[in-house]
């Protein structure tokens, strides 16, 4: 005969025992914190200071170019300008803002870097996934054809015979085309793309993805560091490029506003054409003014992308 279970009341002290109460009359113990040793405090409050100075002497010449820009021609020559306007002045800089063909260039400039960018980025990360690929045929032969080019040119006068004879003067492609990729651009994403995870791509291909699929929808959205630094780079170059334009075009309502802003400062300093309305102001005041209008969009734009720069770079350039 099996003996009934005993029946367990949960009212029972011995069961179900109450929780015990703390007592708060006594301190609580405290945590051990770990004290910097000496030669660490030194350490931090030196690296404090070379970080303070190394952003106050890369910071400087921004200012000053800034306070040059709004000081006045002679206090510009005898020196006195450092950070902040001494004989605060907006002659030349509202001499350039209040030309027409500066608003035009601007929006030249725009537009070049725009399309630019486009087609640079476009045919880097396509050409940089094919390379990044081992199994592919004549793979070396692409890369040392690519790699080539960084030291080998055609040189100035066949790049400007076959501009010409394709068309291209006083039109967008002359500055576009010839500058399309980069190859140390192309390089670093080559790289980015050669440890980018095989996995997923054979599990996008197993779900039916085709390469061009793989590509767009896997590959491109998870590699968001590596595109914004590229599209920084190119940015940058094209906004800064002139030569091309001043080489290729002879209208200069087709300019870029770097060879607007260049014409104005040979102009100022008596090598070139300049504007009749700046001759109040010399080189020295042009030259800052000038400076400025340029570099003001590149430094608004680093904001943006600046969570992205050094992932960027460091995650095409190292090998996993």
């Amino acid at each position: 005969m099996v003996n009934p279970a005993p029946v367990v009341d949960p009212a029972d002290p011995a069961v179900n025992p109450a929780p015990k109460t703390p007592d708060l009359s006594r301190p609580l113990p405290q945590t051990t914190t770990i004290k910097d040793t000496p030669g660490y405090t030194v350490f931090r409050w030196v690296n404090g200071v070379v970080l303070v100075l190394v952003a106050a002497v890369t910071l400087y010449p921004f200012l000053n170019l800034a306070a040059r820009a709004f000081s006045s021609e002679a206090a510009i020559s005898s020196g006195n300008v450092t950070v902040w306007p001494i004989g605060f002045n907006t002659t030349t800089l509202m001499s350039v803002l209040t030309q027409e063909l500066f608003w035009r260039n601007y929006l030249n400039t725009v537009v070049y870097t725009v399309v630019g960018t486009v087609i640079a980025m476009a045919l880097t990360t396509t050409f940089a996934y094919v390379l990044s690929k081992k199994y592919l045929k004549g793979r070396m032969l692409l890369i040392g054809f690519a790699v080539f080019t960084m030291f080998f040119t055609g040189g100035l006068i066949p790049n400007y015979i076959l501009v010409s004879e394709l068309g291209f003067k006083n039109t967008i492609w002359a500055i576009v085309v010839p500058q399309a990729i980069n190859v140390f651009n192309l390089l670093v994403m080559k790289s980015f793309f050669e440890n980018f995870p095989t996995e997923l791509e054979e599990a996008a291909a197993i779900d039916g993805l085709t390469t061009y699929g793989i590509f767009f929808r896997v590959v491109l959205p998870l590699s968001k560091a590596v595109l914004a630094t590229m599209v920084l780079f190119y940015a940058v170059w094209f906004w800064n490029s002139w030569f091309p334009a001043f080489l290729y075009m002879d209208d200069p309502h087709l300019y870029p506003v770097t060879v607007f802003l260049r014409n104005i400062i040979a102009g100022a300093t008596g090598t070139g054409e300049g504007l009749s309305d700046i001759a109040v102001q010399v080189g020295a005041n042009v030259k800052a003014v000038t400076m400025l209008l340029t570099a003001l969009p590149i430094v608004c734009l680093y904001p943006f992308v600046q969570k992205y720069f050094v992932s960027g770079v460091m995650l095409g350039s190292v090998k996993g």
